[in-house]
């Protein structure tokens, strides 16, 4: 039979083992969030290289739609009789604290048809659009006195967001297998701004 002492050390004994073996586990712990807070840094620092790639990857997809559209609208346009002629790409404009941006500005000395383009083309995109025409005449007054027109294009346009365009007076050019056309039927009058 153990003493009253012997047991009283067996009990610190077992504290101290009791004590080493939480002080490891927390040793433990501790190395295993510093993997995780690595892990996590890493982490981060690679989403943020796929979102910066992907980003590069958006730009060079709204370059290439652009380049597709480009070409086409004088002849899409002056098939529907409007004579235009010249196109501007990334026509930009700042005056009074307002910028804008036009994607293609294809014009003639009476016409301005202001283009948007986008890789999928959405309602708030359309909603933007015309808030541009709305807002162009006081950033670029040099077309003060022209017949302002607007139009959306986009490698995908949901039919939702090409009857919404529609609806708001803005042609809709469309790819056709390899060629873009407009969208519109023969009746659509576009509107003027």
């Amino acid at each position: 039979m153990a003493t009253v002492q012997e047991e009283v050390w067996e009990i610190l004994r077992k504290l101290a083992l009791s004590s080493e073996e939480t002080n490891q586990k927390m040793q433990e712990t501790d190395r295993k969030m510093q993997e995780t807070d690595r892990q996590m840094k890493e982490t981060d620092r690679k989403l943020k290289e796929v979102t910066t790639a992907i980003g590069r990857l958006g730009n060079r997809l709204g370059e290439f739609v652009e380049e597709m559209v480009r070409p086409a609208v004088v002849r899409l346009f002056q098939q529907r009789g409007i004579a235009v002629h010249q196109v501007f790409r990334g026509a930009y404009a700042e005056r009074d604290g307002d910028a804008m941006e036009i994607d293609l500005l294809v014009v003639n000395s009476l016409d301005a048809v202001l283009v948007e383009v986008k890789s999928e083309l959405k309602a708030d995109d359309v909603k933007d659009h015309v808030s541009r025409l709305e807002r162009f005449k006081k950033l670029f007054p040099q077309y003060a006195g022209f017949r302002v027109m607007g139009a959306v294009a986009g490698m995908v346009v949901p039919e939702a967001a090409a009857r919404f365009a529609y609806r708001q007076g803005l042609f809709v050019l469309v790819q056709s297998g390899e060629a873009m056309t407009i969208g519109n039927d023969d009746d659509f009058t576009p509107g003027v701004w």
